[in-house]
């Protein structure tokens, strides 16, 4: 008998003549590893040291592609096949420019502009090195490889387009529980809206879940449409660099 698997996960059987509807057991492993991977990656990242902090969410990107590819997922289901760096391209750009015009309406804005006073990002020199260096290499690039690559690859090959965002999105709430922790105490918008204390830190937290799921849920689509993780990386960058750049320029312009 011969015995074949397709990209979606079936299991071919000569002796039946077609796919089986059974998902390949390979396909459900590969998601549980990456999973936990993802899971142990957070813990590290975010309650070591602070060298943990900065290279374990970039290593653990580059050991997740290696064992994917070892495992056969292709570059195209890891949205990093080169036949879709044009229209991925075409995707990045929109997205940008989109972003960046909406960063900039918002920023401008008195009724939102207090959203943007995160003191983490008080000088201007600091937002251009977190924007341009910081922010790009030891967050956005990993967290699309691992997300919208790794994850999103292996997920397609045993669940339907829906099951891909619902899970895929919900997963990357999840992973920005840890980074919410301090969110509330240290942006004024937010502490003025929900306060300071546990319940404030507790809403401030749920808040983060939903909003990057729904972020995750705007990567995967963009994702998807493009076939290429350039997208949804230019796309993230834009959320995070250019917003970091907005909130030195209100604090710069606030105080001054």
């Amino acid at each position: 008998m011969t015995i074949q698997s397709n990209s979606a996960g079936a299991v071919y059987a000569e002796s039946t003549g077609g796919w089986a509807k059974r998902p390949a057991l390979h396909a459900y492993l590969d998601i549980a590893i990456v999973v936990v991977v993802l899971a142990g990656t957070n813990l590290i990242a975010h309650f070591t040291t602070a060298w943990a902090s900065i290279a374990t969410v970039p290593i653990a990107a580059v050991v997740l592609l290696v064992l994917t590819r070892r495992r056969g997922l292709g570059w195209a289901e890891l949205g990093l096949s080169p036949r879709h760096w044009r229209r991925g391209s075409m995707y990045a750009l929109g997205a940008m420019g989109l972003v960046i015009a909406v960063v900039a309406i918002g920023a401008a804005l008195p009724l939102t502009r207090p959203f943007f006073m995160a003191d983490r990002y008080a000088t201007l020199s600091g937002a251009l090195i977190a924007s341009m260096i910081v922010i790009p290499l030891q967050t956005v690039i990993p967290e699309e490889l691992a997300f919208r690559g790794v994850l999103h690859g292996t997920l397609d090959r045993v669940c339907s387009a829906r099951g891909v965002f619902a899970a895929g999105s919900l997963m990357f709430g999840l992973w920005h529980i840890a980074s919410s922790l301090g969110l509330t105490s240290g942006n004024k918008g937010l502490t003025s809206i929900l306060g300071g204390g546990v319940v404030g830190q507790i809403l401030g937290i749920l808040g983060a879940v939903v909003v990057t799921a729904g972020a995750g849920v705007a990567f995967t689509w963009i994702r998807r449409r493009s076939g290429s993780l350039i997208a949804p990386i230019a796309l993230h960058w834009s959320l995070n660099g250019a917003g970091a750049l907005a909130a030195a320029i209100v604090w710069h312009t606030t105080i001054n």
